[in-house]
């Protein structure tokens, strides 16, 4: 009975690595394309600053009537673009985060449901090639609250920003770039190296 079971637990555990590496492809990816988005907040804020400083009407510029007004309007319309593609770029870590705890959830559930016909030795043998299903486990909640906190972390910044409030948005790509975790990130990539052989070998 607990052959059968393991079997299962194992089908279900090469699933999970499986879509958590293909996640983590698209998490690295929507960051890479997040990065350029933060730096333009940023330098559209210094924009939007250097306006406040500077009397146009002091200057040649006053020939142009309107013209700070206009250039304030073009800044924070930019703002609100930049913002609006980040939100989107949320939506798809949110997917990527989704995939991942929904995958994570149902191998919880599905080794809830056979606990009964698996013992200790079961649970934490391991191969040259096979980890445990203990380890796995593990491996797979642990990298599930990674991305579930980075996610987290990464929205509450963006809800506090507003492309009125030029110091928040100043130190955005700062405060963004803190919230990286390259420890974590290369924790499950040595994971995803450690399953490398028990995924493949169906």
């Amino acid at each position: 009975m607990s052959t059968l079971a393991v079997a299962t637990l194992h089908q279900a555990l090469r699933k999970s690595f499986a879509t958590l590496e293909s996640n983590q492809k698209v998490w690295k990816s929507v960051l890479a394309e997040c990065s350029p988005l933060m730096v333009s907040l940023g330098n559209l804020a210094e924009q939007s600053r250097a306006l406040s400083n500077v009397q146009i009407s002091n200057t040649p510029l006053r020939v142009f009537p309107d013209l700070e007004e206009r250039l304030r309007f073009k800044l924070l319309e930019a703002t609100d673009i930049v913002l609006g593609k980040l939100n989107e770029k949320m939506s798809s870590l949110q997917s990527a985060r989704d995939a991942i705890s929904n995958q994570v959830a149902a191998i919880l559930h599905l080794y809830e449901q056979n606990t009964h016909s698996l013992d200790l030795l079961a649970v934490t043998e391991r191969s040259t090639t096979t980890p445990s299903v203990a380890d796995m486990l593990e491996w797979l909640q642990d990298a599930e609250r990674h991305y579930r906190q980075q996610f987290l972390r990464r929205k509450t910044l963006l809800q506090t920003l507003r492309a009125d409030d030029l110091s928040l948005l100043e130190s955005a790509p700062q405060r963004w770039n803190s919230l990286e975790s390259p420890s974590a990130e290369d924790q499950i990539t040595d994971t995803l190296c450690k399953v490398s052989f028990f995924v493949e070998s169906q």
